[in-house]
């Protein structure tokens, strides 16, 4: 009889803990059911790279987010990654990598793709898995500028002396072989250059113009209004 009675309580208190169980479980469960994927890529060795190069790469994602490191053969794997969008670069202190960017979906589906920073949005796919080529030995000084000849030709001062001279050489060639009025147009371009003062106004003349009116029609109304002398008888 007493064991009777007990069933009914057990079963209950079982059921109460099966569910506490699982309501305690489920959110476990959802961590373990989101999916990740991985990277995979190769990095093709440079032409003038020594042996030691492969140790001394990094692949690193989202900016050292996950690191991954070389094989033998310069592939590289990068497990553990959800979806989503990541920058993948290759870091060496010798040489430089053109960095891409990966999309993953949420179903899996991964696409690589040239980074563009000013247009994220611009989708210019390269094949996956990954492949990068160098790009050349980083640089981390600034090189010494060279002198050189069209530096010397192109400066303003030079010429500033060398025009007029060409022009000198060339116009009175020109002249002999042009019209009449090619000729007349060239002859005041030159008188220009040779006598610029000709061809500019009187200071003097312009200040006089513009504070006390035209000095050559005073001086006339002087002249006009002069008086004759009279004659005698």
């Amino acid at each position: 009889m007493h064991l009777n009675k007990m069933t009914p309580d057990f079963l209950i208190l079982s059921l109460i803990f099966a569910l506490l169980r699982g309501i305690g479980a489920n959110p476990e469960e959802e961590g373990n059911d989101k999916s990740l994927f991985k990277i995979e890529g190769k990095v093709l060795a440079p032409q003038s790279a020594d042996q030691d190069w492969i140790s001394s790469t990094k692949i690193l994602v989202d900016g050292g987010a996950n690191i991954g490191f070389l094989k033998s053969d310069g592939t590289f794997v990068i497990n553990n990654v959800p979806s989503g969008s990541y920058i993948v670069e290759v870091v060496n202190p010798t040489f430089v990598f053109e960095p891409y960017r990966v999309d993953i979906t949420s179903k899996g589906k991964t696409r690589g793709r040239k980074l563009n920073n000013l247009q994220p949005s611009a989708v210019q796919t390269v094949t996956y898995p990954l492949k990068f080529k160098s790009r050349g030995k980083a640089e981390y000084f600034q090189r010494r500028e060279e002198w050189r000849i069209s530096d010397l030709l192109f400066n303003p001062m030079v010429m500033m002396m060398i025009v007029p001279c060409l022009m000198f050489l060339v116009l009175p060639k020109l002249m002999n072989t042009a019209d009449p009025e090619t000729q007349k147009e060239m002859q005041q371009s030159m008188n220009m250059f040779t006598n610029p003062k000709q061809n500019m106004p009187d200071i003097s003349e312009t200040l006089t113009s513009w504070l006390g009116g035209n000095p050559a029609a005073g001086n006339a109304g002087r002249k006009a209004a002069k008086p004759r002398p009279l004659k005698k008888k």
